[in-house]
């Protein structure tokens, strides 16, 4: 039979039980729509994350302190901090990778100022941390670094604690308490959101970090060191050459373990993409299920069929049919079925990825090779399941065939 006919014959035979043709093919129609959408979900997980953590900062470099050993037990990282501002001098000096490096001074308090009173983190930086982190104004102005070297009182408030504080004034030149020490607002930050653990990244007060750390801390260490490369293709080497010059600024010997640990955007990036991506391949190869279900739905229906046209099956072999063309009938029977289903499916997948997308906070993105994917699948599942029906359609005797009530 030509691929015309077969296709005739087998599209007649679907459409002639229409109501059955569904329920046979839902299963499939569940399973390439339940895989669609969730790679989609998945996707939408993983860019969320990738966004997030670009918002962090550009090429961005983070050095935390280490670990110690103390009395043969190996304490946690953090464990020791022995970071000051000579150390991020020297990496100023020395440093040739970099286009930024700032101190991160972190401490917390209760804020007063304005209609009210507000407990928030404050982080004590230098002039180029908004470069580094890829952050800006919304109003205002930055400090500079006159105001570092003379450890100036003034704040840049970002977007919740301003609304906490001033939620029907200008926050610009009003005066506020940190730890009972007058600050002057001199900025605003532009709104940031959440960040990737879901904390508020506008819940905070940017200061010079000689002033949080003399006039809030009265000590001498600071919390963290952030830099950034001057490009992504020389972050690895730029990271290279800060631990390169920690080890010299701590007078590490050769051979001697780190004091201090140093992290790149990249690893953090590819640690989350790694993990999203195991939990999109997890949650696919759960709605593949369906997929499967469908199948063995799909084999039982065509069993059914060769029973009740087991006299058709009869005329077509008495009257010259080979027993591969009744193979092929059957068989594309059962591909047309499964192939329709996913069709379906995807419609019901792109329905579905725009109620999310539109309606609610979860982002979806269809890629257009998993779409391929899931029908080609469904098309491969109609082989598989459709081959035991058919075979057992040609397989057929054509007198006890024509004979069968």
């Amino acid at each position: 039979m030509e691929a015309k006919n077969l296709l005739k014959v087998a599209l007649k035979s679907i459409l002639k039980s229409r109501m059955r043709s569904l329920l046979t093919a839902l299963g499939i129609i569940i399973g390439v729509a339940a895989v669609i959408v969730m790679v989609a979900i998945g996707n939408g997980a993983q860019k969320k994350v990738e966004d997030q953590i670009a918002s962090l900062g550009s090429n961005l470099i983070v050095i935390f302190p280490g670990s110690i050993n103390s009395g043969g037990v190996r304490m946690g990282a953090g464990s020791i901090n022995r970071f000051t501002m000579k150390d991020v001098e020297k990496i100023r000096e020395e440093a040739t990778l970099l286009k930024g490096v700032t101190p991160i001074v972190r401490t917390g308090g209760q804020v007063i100022g304005g209609s009210g009173n507000w407990n928030t983190r404050i982080e004590g930086v230098s002039t180029n941390y908004l470069e580094i982190s890829n952050w800006s104004l919304s109003s205002g102005e930055f400090f500079t670094e006159k105001d570092m070297i003379s450890r100036a009182k003034v704040a840049v408030l970002g977007k919740t604690v301003a609304d906490q504080l001033f939620p029907n004034d200008d926050p610009i030149g009003q005066q506020i308490r940190i730890r009972n020490v007058p600050f002057r607002v001199i900025g605003v930050l532009a709104p940031k959101g959440q960040n990737v653990m879901g904390a508020d990244n506008d819940d905070i007060i940017i200061a010079p970090a000689t002033t949080v750390l003399d006039r809030l801390l009265g000590g001498r260490y600071i919390s963290f060191i952030m830099a950034s490369a001057s490009s992504l293709s020389q972050i690895d080497q730029a990271q290279a050459q800060l631990v390169e010059i920690m080890r010299k600024a701590h007078n590490l010997n050769p051979g001697e373990d780190n004091d201090f640990t140093v992290r790149n955007q990249a690893e953090i990036t590819q640690a989350a993409t790694e993990t999203s991506q195991v939990l999109t391949i997890l949650l696919a190869s759960v709605a593949g299920v369906s997929l499967i279900v469908g199948g063995i739905g799909i084999m039982n229906i065509m069993l059914v069929s060769v029973t009740e046209r087991t006299r058709e099956i009869g005329i077509r072999l008495s009257v010259g049919a080979r027993t591969s063309d009744i193979l092929i009938q059957f068989l594309t029977e059962s591909i047309a079925l499964s192939i329709a289903g996913g069709l379906i499916g995807v419609l019901l997948a792109f329905g579905i990825t725009f109620i999310l997308n539109e309606y609610t906070s979860q982002a979806a993105y269809i890629n257009p090779q998993i779409v391929f994917i899931a029908v080609s699948f469904a098309g491969i599942i109609g082989i598989f399941f459709g081959f035991y029906p058919a075979r057992k359609a040609a397989n057929l005797n054509p007198i006890d065939a024509l004979r069968y009530e």
